[in-house]
């Protein structure tokens, strides 16, 4: 079985300490939890990174570079290229997810 190497590059880290230091003003322990959810199930995207879907906003475009993986409300964007999965942002879903995606991604 092929393996990948999962990075989380700055922007991403940033994206998920701004998720988690929010949620941690109401409760540490559920901060934690959550943390350890997103951390876990994008780090398993090293055995089998197609497994998320094309962003749906991004391929109406034409832009098909991107997946996601959907951990409820949270959608964890990335990138395959070679035998590394980058993850490029992780993005509320509950937010106009269309203009953060598009801003972000067809300006890289």
């Amino acid at each position: 079985m092929h393996e990948y190497k999962v990075i989380w590059p700055h922007v991403a880290d940033a994206d998920l300490t701004q998720i988690i230091e929010y949620i941690a003003k109401d409760s540490v322990n559920n901060a934690l939890t959550i943390f350890h959810k997103i951390k876990d199930k994008s780090s398993g995207l090293f055995t089998f990174p197609n497994r998320g879907r094309i962003v749906p906003e991004l391929q109406e475009y034409g832009v098909l570079l991107y997946r996601e993986l959907i951990i409820e409300p949270w959608r964890v964007i990335y990138r395959i290229s070679d035998n590394y999965v980058y993850v490029l942002s992780v993005i509320d879903s509950r937010q106009n997810v269309e203009d953060i995606l598009l801003n972000r991604f067809t300006n890289e």
